[in-house]
């Protein structure tokens, strides 16, 4: 038997060699293409423009009614949509539309793409590497998230709030709505609101992303498929937007009322103050939920068509990267 299996010389054959020599799985190269930092930002920026895009005449009629006193409803707000067409033209309807884009490009690009790392990051910390992530760590990546792209991008959010609401008269362009702030409230203006901002991106952000991959969990486990069609990436996200933004709403009303305190004319400085001053002069409902009913119509299509478009390009360029027309 032992002359079976060595040779002459009492080598092992090449074969069998070869078999005793491999790597452990554990230590074996995972020689898969993997997407970079930069392909979740990009990914994410285009993303953020496509839905936003969209959405832009819904959103801009939502911050006009946002920062006033006027009653909301759904006759108003699009009869405010059609007196604006009338008026100032259908491209009036998209202004502030440049502002949105260089806010929302870097924001949704840093959201995604720092949600890819927090996601990797946490499944490393508590074991889950490569694997759908528990409920609070899957709620706090998507909260970090969040955070990480409001703190880096809120200047621009300030400014897209003060074209959105007001004439081009008075703001021309990005340059110089930030050169009037600063030459006439100072450069701390600029951050006015940031406090409620990061306090409604928490909450918002974490449920928004815990959402959409739970649903998508779940939706592996029932079909055993890895990847949901588009259309399911779509119901997924407009389900996520929906609880995300109904649960964060009030201290959307109260960010955009800080922003645009400079050209309302009204004075709120503090988050409950505020707060106190909607609820008395407005109500509750009628003032801290102004407007939700159109975030209903246009959160959850912002949110499902953002969605759907990181995955779908993300998933794009992964398969651009296996068939080699990448390198890193």
């Amino acid at each position: 038997m032992a002359h079976g299996v060595h040779d002459h010389q009492g080598r092992l054959p090449v074969a069998q060699a070869a078999v005793l020599t491999l790597p452990a799985p554990s230590q074996a190269k995972d020689l898969r293409p993997r997407l970079t930092a930069l392909d979740s930002l990009l990914c994410g920026a285009f993303a953020g423009a496509v839905a936003k895009t969209v959405i832009a005449p819904l959103d801009r009629t939502k911050i006009i009614f946002q920062v006033s006193s006027k009653r909301f409803s759904a006759q108003e707000a699009f009869r405010l949509i059609y007196c604006t067409y009338v008026k100032d033209g259908l491209l009036s309807l998209w202004r502030g539309n440049s502002a949105t884009m260089v806010r929302v490009m870097p924001y949704a690009a840093i959201q995604f793409c720092s949600h890819e790392q927090y996601k990797r990051q946490l499944g490393s910390y508590y074991g889950y590497q490569g694997k759908a992530l528990p409920p609070f760590p899957r709620f706090l990546a998507g909260s970090l998230a969040g955070m990480t792209a409001a703190m880096l991008t809120y200047p621009l959010d300030m400014v897209r709030a003060r074209m959105a609401i007001t004439a081009k008269e008075m703001y021309s362009n990005i340059m110089h709505v930030f050169v009037r702030i600063s030459q006439e409230e100072g450069v701390k203006t600029l951050y006015r609101g940031f406090t409620p901002t990061i306090l409604g991106v928490i909450p918002y952000a974490g449920i928004t992303f815990f959402t959409y991959e739970t649903l998508k969990k779940l939706h592996t486990e029932k079909t055993k498929r890895s990847q949901p069609y588009p259309y399911e990436r779509l119901a997924f996200g407009a389900c996520a937007g929906l609880i995300g933004q109904s649960a964060s709403y009030p201290l959307d009303v109260v960010r955009r009322r800080m922003q645009t305190a400079g050209v309302t004319g009204s004075c709120y400085s503090t988050i409950l103050g505020t707060m106190r001053a909607i609820v008395t002069q407005e109500g509750v409902i009628r003032g801290l939920y102004k407007g939700l009913s159109m975030n209903w119509v246009k959160g959850p299509v912002a949110v499902g068509i953002s969605f759907t478009t990181f995955d779908v390009t993300h998933g794009l360029l992964l398969k651009l990267h296996q068939m080699g027309y990448f390198i890193h």
